[in-house]
């Protein structure tokens, strides 16, 4: 062993040690504006970023993309809204698994395609539980595939 070697390795290979305490001491000039949009995010600011317009697919098929969803909507909720344009087979809002926390959109599942596009007409852009819905038709297996 050298004698310089303390025989323990450095959790911090290049030499730069782990800096504690008051990150107000180390910042320059540079980290600042960093820092600042960091701590901005944290507290409920969004870091500003383009709208983006919701893609319009034609209804071909009876399945339809509801988005722009409430978190607090239920499929019995959805089942409700559409039922009220014609009959509804199936809803599902998608959820993230870790904690069943709504995504903010869903599928709703008409019995027919002239019922799809009727609910389509009536219920995009309407006020739902405090948000504006899109209502669109869901793209298909295949349009996936060429996005």
């Amino acid at each position: 062993m050298n004698s310089y070697s303390s025989g323990r390795r450095s959790r911090h290979p290049r030499g730069g040690a782990r800096r504690r305490g008051n990150p107000e001491r180390f910042r320059g000039q540079q980290g600042e504006a960093k820092t600042q949009t960091v701590t901005d995010a944290r507290n409920g600011a969004q870091p500003s970023r383009p709208a983006r317009k919701p893609e319009r697919v034609e209804v071909t098929s009876p399945r339809l993309y509801v988005g722009n969803l409430s978190f607090d909507a239920t499929e019995s909720d959805l089942f409700e809204l559409f039922n009220g344009v014609g009959h509804v087979q199936n809803a599902e809002v998608v959820s993230y698994r870790h904690n069943q926390r709504s995504k903010g959109f869903a599928f709703v599942q008409m019995q027919t395609i002239e019922e799809a596009k009727r609910a389509v007409q009536e219920l995009h852009d309407k006020e739902f539980l405090g948000r504006r819905l899109v209502v669109s038709g869901a793209k298909s297996s295949e349009h996936q595939a060429r996005s």
